[in-house]
């Protein structure tokens, strides 16, 4: 299995140093030419590679960390993302519902990604909580994850635990979704809570 991360700002930044602090490697890329960020990459760990945005798409799970405005230019990538799994980091602040049709923003973004497994997580918490180590007071911060594909959710649930997590499910993106969604000027009610799992 292989992973990338598209977009490398803060959140980019934070999901690389998830992956690294396991020695999990991990693509990251912009679309600006690698050498720009490599330096970036290389302090955060080994395991964060650089590439071309043409390279990171070739990834199986694809966290797409950029400003929900730029997703459709990253869609353009491929013609098709059958077989990907997509894991929606973006957040659609400020953007009108009308915009999207009334619909959750995930499911907006599904469209543009013709053909992949969708799923919406990693997107509740600000960029300086998801950057600290998730073993937290003896607990494991929780990601929220959403899905209309039982099986991709499971998937990344999966590699929510090896990054050190407790993934949650919420169920599918029209209605668990929409507490880790933006919508308009408003936010879900479970976004930006930072919350702990205590096994036991």
């Amino acid at each position: 299995m292989t992973y990338s991360i598209i977009g490398f700002g803060n959140i980019g930044k934070a999901l690389a140093k998830a992956f690294a602090r396991k020695g999990v490697e991990v693509s990251v890329a912009t679309t600006r030419d690698p050498e720009s960020f490599a330096s970036d990459a290389a302090a955060i760990g080994p395991t964060i590679i650089p590439k071309t945005l043409a390279e990171a798409v070739k990834a199986d799970i694809i966290f797409l960390a950029v400003r929900f405005e730029a997703h459709p230019d990253v869609a353009k990538a491929l013609a098709t993302w059958q077989g990907k799994t997509i894991v929606d980091v973006t957040n659609a602040y400020g953007v009108p519902p009308e915009e999207l049709g009334g619909q959750p923003s995930s499911k907006f973004v599904a469209q543009a990604f013709t053909d992949a497994r969708l799923v919406k997580g990693f997107n509740h918490l600000i960029a300086a909580t998801l950057d600290q180590d998730p073993a937290v007071h003896g607990g494991r911060r929780v990601v929220l994850l959403a899905s209309d594909d039982d099986a991709a959710a499971a998937e990344i649930a999966a590699l929510a635990e090896k990054l050190g997590f407790s993934p949650i499910k919420l169920g599918g993106l029209s209605e668990g979704g929409l507490l880790v969604q933006a919508r308009g000027n408003s936010w879900g009610h479970l976004v930006f809570k930072d919350l702990v799992k205590f096994d036991g």
